[in-house]
């Protein structure tokens, strides 16, 4: 929540794939990259567990779970490890809001004191336009980020409930005139919960549960953290990596009255199912599955952009696009001890999630990552090798300037990554088969390069690679 993802844009520049084509592909070899490559980051980059998964329309392709959820009883991260999912619950508020104005009960146009009566904070512009249920979904409606109190502060992260963060409204007001600039507001949405109490007639958390949650079957999402899981099917959440290289474990915390905006709890599972729902729904003019899909055409068309150019929002959901102009929309969350994001391409149906129960990662990084392999493989790859490429398959040490290196199939070649990479796909570099136990390198023309040779020992087993007349040691893992 510190820190949330509105430069976005940048993440999958010059990756694009078609949507017939990312149905038509063979994923198989380069998920074991990603494997690999994850694997291998959640040492390298000191994560104490990272779940992810990657999604094709109404398949999830591939899942998994790196490192572990409760380091001191050495449970292992897996795909259905839940977390705190913080801001991504903002999505969810969004969308019961924009049922009930599906409904006709409300308008976006709606001021908020006109539905909350007991909204006092202060507006400091007297020309200011007004605070509408709009502009708290584009986060423009130059509200603080904040509700009156230090819930953010360690160790015991002390939420407001409803009475105090209503009463701290009054010592508050707005820092912009409304439908000036973005403000990331965790207070808008906060408040819009309360919207969804007041015109629904239920509670916050039985509106949603009956209303989205059951209805997309997402089991293992709840509006709260649930305590009775904590450090077994819940990863604890530990801190940033400190100098010495530990890591804090963090209290637990509940998010309370800014629940609509924090307080949320899931899996990279049942993000999946949600961005799949997604899918679903922007596929059909006319369909209806919790909202009707001309709805959330809508939350995720471009709503606002700031005067800068560089922030662009939809109605709860964050909109961005690399220079390739693909559009991509979704959302991230940090609270203490979780990151989070879910990241949805409408245009190929391609869409992933990543959650890292500690602070001071970038989720998106991952995100990006699995993305970038992923955006290598061809429609057309199979694997027609005269060799058994088996054989060649495996880690190898490196010299100094290097971890460590890693070789794999990758349909009728071989393809070699060094690790740790903060760039796996543009890092891949392929190697065909000429004679015997020889390759060589794969331009980007399709050219053949340099030779890279393997060597076998007395009983026929690959135990080197020979490089730029440089030997590798094949080691096992």
């Amino acid at each position: 929540m510190k820190k949330i993802y509105v430069l976005l844009s940048i993440l999958f520049a010059g990756f694009s794939m078609n949507a017939q084509e990312a149905m038509d592909k063979d994923y198989t070899d380069a998920l074991k990259f990603v494997e690999v490559w994850l694997d291998a980051q959640k040492d390298f980059d000191n994560l104490p567990g990272i779940s992810a998964v990657a999604v094709k329309d109404q398949e999830i392709i591939w899942k998994g779970g790196f490192g572990e959820s409760n380091m001191s009883e050495e449970i292992a991260t897996e795909a259905s490890t839940i977390c705190s999912i913080c801001s991504i619950s903002k999505l969810f508020t969004s969308i019961a809001v924009m049922k009930l104005y599906e409904e006709g009960k409300l308008s976006l146009d709606d001021e908020i004191q006109d539905i909350l009566p007991w909204f006092d904070l202060k507006q400091k512009y007297k020309g200011s336009g007004p605070i509408t249920i709009r502009a708290i979904l584009t986060h423009s409606a130059g509200l603080p980020r904040e509700a009156n109190a230090s819930y953010w502060s360690a160790p015991d992260f002390e939420f407001p409930k409803d009475k105090n963060f209503q009463d701290g409204l009054a010592e508050l007001e707005t820092l912009y005139p409304s439908s000036t600039y973005f403000q990331y507001s965790n207070l808008g949405l906060a408040l819009l919960g309360k919207v969804v109490e007041q015109v629904s007639g239920k509670d916050y958390d039985t509106y949603v549960k009956e209303n989205i949650l059951e209805p997309l079957g997402l089991d293992d999402t709840r509006s709260f953290l649930p305590k009775e899981l904590y450090g077994n099917q819940m990863a604890i959440g530990y801190s940033a990596t400190k100098r010495d290289g530990g890591r804090d474990v963090i209290n637990f915390f509940e998010a309370n009255a800014i629940t609509p905006a924090a307080g949320f709890s899931s899996n990279v599972l049942d993000l999946a199912k949600f961005a799949s729902w997604q899918f679903r729904l922007l596929n059909e003019d006319t369909g209806y599955e919790v909202l009707k899909s001309s709805t959330l055409k809508y939350m995720q068309n471009v709503q606002w952009v700031d005067p800068d150019f560089n922030t662009m929002w939809g109605l709860g959901f964050s909109v961005y696009k690399g220079p390739d102009g693909i559009k991509w929309v979704g959302h991230g969350g940090s609270c203490p001890g979780y990151r989070t994001v879910v990241s949805l391409n409408p245009k190929t149906k391609m869409a992933y999630s990543v959650m890292i129960n500690a602070g001071g990662e970038s989720p998106a990084k991952y995100v990006r990552g699995i993305h970038s392999i992923l955006s290598k493989v061809k429609s057309d790859s199979e694997n027609n090798s005269e060799v058994k490429l088996d054989d060649y398959v495996g880690y190898f040490n490196p010299q100094p300037w290097a971890s460590e290196m890693y070789i794999g199939k990758w349909g009728d070649k071989l393809a070699l990554i060094y690790l740790p990479s903060s760039s796996p796909g543009s890092d891949l570099t392929f190697l065909k088969h000429v004679n015997g136990d020889d390759f060589r390198r794969v331009r980007e023309d399709g050219e053949l390069g340099e030779s890279i040779s393997f060597i076998r020992d007395e009983d026929g087993n690959i135990v080197k690679m020979m490089r730029y007349n440089n030997f590798y040691t094949k080691i096992n893992k």
